[in-house]
């Protein structure tokens, strides 16, 4: 018998210290399928209008195919590789229109009814995966301090405060580049497990462990609300634009069936 599990969700936007929002976030219920669920981060760059831009194309791209998306005869992995090549396209398209050359990050994560799940992610959102507190796996980002922390040229600490931080070597809508393909899959989330997908302007303040301490004393609603509020104090009025997603897989009751519920 499968073990049941309770979903418990929330996401978290703020302006930080810019003058506008380029960030966006989304976590999204399946409208036909109770226990699937998306969750998309898009960090835009491009001035103004055209990061803007950007990070609502990522989120409209994301809405569409997740809408049509079948769970039980969809591959998650290829949705998720569609929204990155679709949404890819359509920002190049509106290079024509913005202020400057509009790009975007993509952070992106798809959980199937049964606990499957995928993700894939371009630029530097990420994506971590924690099991009972601890972590499992995060995404590597597509920069050039982690280009550097990868060669062993620099430790984690010092790409956090490298002045070359924001370089970016991979990202959606570059003319000439494409964007990096660099999926993940899990066969199987159980309780216990929670994804947090979230933009540079919230990681860049702590550690992994610190992240988990938060994630796992809180419900995702307070634990959001405490991050975005932490990382705020620790910018000291330099901070970026903030998005956080956060899915928590809980047991269910032992009175429960086994079987999956949502709550949200």
């Amino acid at each position: 018998m499968t073990q049941g599990f309770r979903l418990a969700a929330a996401t978290g936007l703020h302006k930080g210290d810019r003058p506008y929002q380029q960030d966006q976030v989304l976590m999204m219920s399946h409208p036909r399928t109770p226990g699937c669920v998306l969750g998309v981060i898009a960090d835009g760059m491009g001035g103004r209008s055209g990061g803007r831009k950007a990070s609502d194309q990522v989120l409209m791209t994301a809405r569409q195919l997740f809408t049509r998306y079948h769970p039980e005869r969809d591959d998650p992995e290829a949705i998720l590789r569609q929204l990155l090549d679709d949404a890819h396209t359509v920002i190049k398209l509106t290079a024509i229109s913005s202020e400057q050359e509009p790009h975007s990050t993509l952070a992106a994560f798809l959980m199937n009814p049964k606990g499957d799940c995928a993700w894939i992610h371009a630029g530097d959102s990420r994506i971590y995966h924690f099991r009972d507190g601890q972590l499992v796996k995060r995404t590597r980002d597509h920069s050039y301090v982690q280009a550097l922390v990868d060669r062993g040229q620099i430790s984690e600490a010092e790409a956090n405060v490298h002045p070359q931080g924001n370089i970016l070597l991979g990202c959606l809508g570059m003319a000439t580049t494409p964007p990096p393909i660099d999926p993940h899959y899990i066969p199987k989330m159980q309780p216990g497990d929670l994804l947090m997908a979230c933009s540079d302007g919230l990681w860049h303040y702590f550690s992994p462990a610190e992240l988990a301490s938060v994630l796992y004393a809180q419900s995702p609603r307070d634990a959001v609300e405490i991050l975005v509020g932490e990382a705020r104090r620790r910018a000291r009025g330099t901070g970026d634009n903030i998005s956080i997603a956060v899915l928590k897989l809980d047991s269910l009751p032992t009175t429960a069936t086994a079987t999956t519920a949502t709550t949200a």
